[in-house]
């Protein structure tokens, strides 16, 4: 299912690959061998048999610190297919050990971010030799608006996450007087954020505690706090009002999203005049607003939902500008006065562009900052509201990505930005919007003898089946052969019109210095070439997405970018079900697989209203309770279309606190794939059992779980077990 942050650590950090040579050991260890329960399950009259469904288990009995049998069986389970995983992959110990050690030495251990102004004060963060996690930091500007020379410590993670096996700082909101800190913490990897209270004059915590929530909110003044809280199944189902000094049991509902395709969230909008509800679907959207001066007042809807309407909103001099796909497939902006906010008092600032999406607009005080993607390519533009005059912020590189950056400060005339490339580390730039000049504020430093002109990228269209054309990013190192002997790792994922990013990775350079090309394929599912992708790759369009990205490995196979015998694929969460989808129609195309935290279960997991985010996927995917939409969920389902077959080597990697697609799919799915393994090839399921759908928390415990995959996909690609 969806995860942003899984996806740039996969697309990021884990990116390429190897050669076909089978040096796993001659007698390989038996895997582990589940026992199978008959399980039916009758829809639209259709039968299906999960033998292995039994391995599920309920929220409370992952939890409970005394497990019942039912929980140590599963346990067990899980902890034997991860011995098996190690004693498999025991010969490449040595080399994942060295290829951890090779991407933490390019990491800058003592690093600091750059600072940030927001309400007359400076924020940034730093890391510290050794530690894997980051103390933030704040200091009251100079008289003259400028950075003190020296910051104070006021959250320091290492601390915090002492004790716990996983950590995650989810957010931080500062009070208007500048005095109080809400920030949110999840030890589990659930999701589910207790939100604490800290006066920054003092360094006392608190007594204030507010469980199960998304892990934001919004002051309107220094007492009152907006948050969001979950439901059973982790969606954000109300906004509560919380004041200083009571309990979370006195706290007011505000809001409440009784529809359970819907979830909410709560913000303070950048022009410091209103808090504002967020609820949405998929597919349609819905804002509030309420002015901080009215803390204890009633929100007022902008627009009521509509069906397959999506907008936001934002606030500057007095109108509602609204970012809208209303008549515009690729949305289009409009404004309103604040207090006449119906579709016949929209006016329109953008107009909609059958060649450019527009995906985001930053307001600033008397400027505009457009982020649009055109040709799969993001750009921005700025505009001066006082005079409209416009100007673009320009990039070179063939696959590359601009994005804004922190800029809290709605009063200002400076931009922060950020670029990077495939070859080229991320930058962050300070743009003045009235000079259109740039300022380059830090690049990220790769330690070590890094030089991007060592590196090349492309930017080439591999031709689908139906005649479409499919952007597809590349990058190797200078000197590498084009000429079909080069290993490579193929990257995808095509879902929720996410688009998937050419970043730079530090980590990638230990695969691509060895010869590795690494390639992703901007197939349809993401946004890269406009909403109509999108809606191309999702539904019953869904097909597309299996069958580009098939498209793309063949392409690259025939311009020889990749060994025949040493193609590599890659997906995580939906792309994970991808991976499980290709494997299906082409065993044959790959040496090897990597799927991470696979979505591969879809019927069963979206019949099951019970399980965390389903109710509100059914624009995605359907709602198979209707039969056409069961049938066509049946057609590729990863878990439903096993076959006999040959199918190649296989990494799959899970958490046992995964919210967003439960352990028990890749565990099912692992075992109904050897069932059917018609070929020695392993099939590998690595479980952690302290993380969720993100991985391993901290920067360096994450690398780790890098080198294990690269370890894998070398050893396939008979480059050996040693560094």
């Amino acid at each position: 299912m969806n995860h942003s942050a899984t996806l740039i650590l996969a697309v990021g950090l884990i990116c390429a690959c190897g050669q076909p040579a089978n040096n796993m050991p001659s007698e390989q260890p038996r895997p582990p061998r589940a026992k199978k329960v008959p399980h039916q399950m009758v829809e639209h009259g259709h039968t299906r048999n999960d033998e292995y469904f039994w391995m599920r288990l309920s929220e409370e009995q992952r939890h409970t610190p005394t497990p019942d049998a039912h929980t140590r069986e599963v346990v067990a389970h899980l902890e034997a297919e991860n011995a098996y995983a190690d004693e498999l992959l025991g010969p490449v110990k040595e080399l994942r050990e060295a290829l951890f050690e090779e991407m933490k030495a390019r990491v800058k251990e003592d690093d600091l971010s750059v600072p940030y102004r927001e309400n007359g004060f400076w924020y940034n963060h730093r890391f510290e030799k050794g530690k894997e996690y980051a103390v933030h930091m704040r200091g009251k500007a100079k008289p003259d608006g400028g950075c003190p020379e020296k910051l104070d410590d006021f959250i320091n993670e290492n601390t915090m996450a002492e004790g716990h096996d996983y950590f995650d700082l989810g957010d931080f909101e500062i009070s208007p007087d500048n005095r109080l800190c809400a920030y949110s913490v999840d030890t589990v990897s659930r999701r589910l954020y207790t939100i604490r209270f800290r006066d920054l004059l003092t360094g006392v915590e608190l007594p204030d505690v507010i469980t199960n929530t998304s892990g934001g909110g919004a002051w309107a003044d220094d007492r009152t706090f907006f948050y969001s809280r979950k439901d059973k199944t982790l969606r954000n189902f109300k906004i509560f009002r919380h004041v200083l000094g009571t309990d979370e049991r006195l706290d007011v509902e505000v809001f409440h999203e009784k529809d359970d395709a819907f979830s909410c969230d709560v913000y303070r909008d950048r022009s410091n005049a209103f808090v504002m509800i967020s609820t949405g679907s998929t597919l349609s959207t819905e804002e509030w607003y309420l002015p901080v001066g009215d803390p204890n007042g009633k929100f007022t809807v902008i627009l009521p939902r509509e069906e397959e309407h999506e907008y936001s909103v934002q606030h500057a001099n007095g109108e509602f500008y609204i970012m809208t796909n209303w008549k515009a497939t690729n949305f289009r902006y409009m404004k309103c006065p604040v207090k006449s906010t119906a579709k016949e008092a929209w006016v329109e600032v953008v107009p909609h562009r059958e060649d450019v999406l527009l995906e985001d607009v930053d307001l600033f005080k008397d400027h505009m900052v457009f982020s649009e993607r055109k040709d799969g390519l993001t750009r921005l533009r700025v505009r001066k509201l006082s005079t409209g005059a416009e100007h673009p912020i320009s990039f070179n590189d063939p696959a590359y990505v601009a994005y804004t950056g922190v800029n809290p400060e709605f009063d200002s005339d400076k931009l922060r930005y950020g670029y990077t490339s495939l070859t080229t580390p991320n930058g962050v730039y300070e743009h003045n919007m009235d000079t259109a000049k740039d300022t380059l504020l830090k690049q990220q430093e790769v330690v070590g003898t890094f030089h991007a002109s060592d590196y090349v990228s492309e930017r080439v269209w591999a031709p689908a089946r139906d005649g479409k054309r499919v952007p597809v990013s590349i990058v190797y190192r200078k000197g590498t052969r084009i000429d079909g002997t080069s290993p490579m790792l193929l990257y995808g994922y095509g879902s929720y019109g996410h688009s998937m990013e050419p970043n730079f990775s530090s980590a990638r350079l230990s695969l691509l210095d060895r010869g590795f090309v690494f390639a992703l394929a901007h197939i349809r599912g993401g946004e890269e070439l406009g909403r109509a992708w999108y809606d191309d790759g999702k539904m019953e369009h869904k097909m597309n997405t299996f069958t580009d990205f098939i498209d793309c490995a063949e392409y690259l196979l025939m311009n020889k970018y990749a060994d025949p015998g040493r193609l590599f694929c890659m997906g995580g969460s939906a792309g994970g079900l991808l991976m499980g989808a290709v494997v299906n129609m082409r065993p044959d195309l790959w040496n090897a697989v990597v799927a991470e935290v696979p979505f591969v279960d879809v019927v069963t997991t979206m019949l099951d209203d019970s399980i965390p985010l389903t109710t509100g996927e059914f624009d995605e995917w359907g709602d198979p309770k209707e039969k056409e939409a069961y049938e066509r969920m049946l057609s590729y389902s990863p878990y439903d279309n096993v076959k006999d077959a040959a199918y190649p080597a296989m990494l799959v990697l899970t958490g046992f606190h995964d919210s967003q697609v439960q352990y028990w799919e890749p565990a099912k799915w692992v075992q109904r794939l050897r069932e059917h393994q018609k070929a020695t090839a392993p099939i590998i399921l690595k479980t952690n059992m302290e993380a969720g759908h993100g991985g391993a928390s901290g920067r360096f415990e994450r690398l780790k779980e890098v080198a294990l995959i690269y370890a894998f996909l070398i050893q396939r690609a008979g480059l050996g077990t040693t560094p």
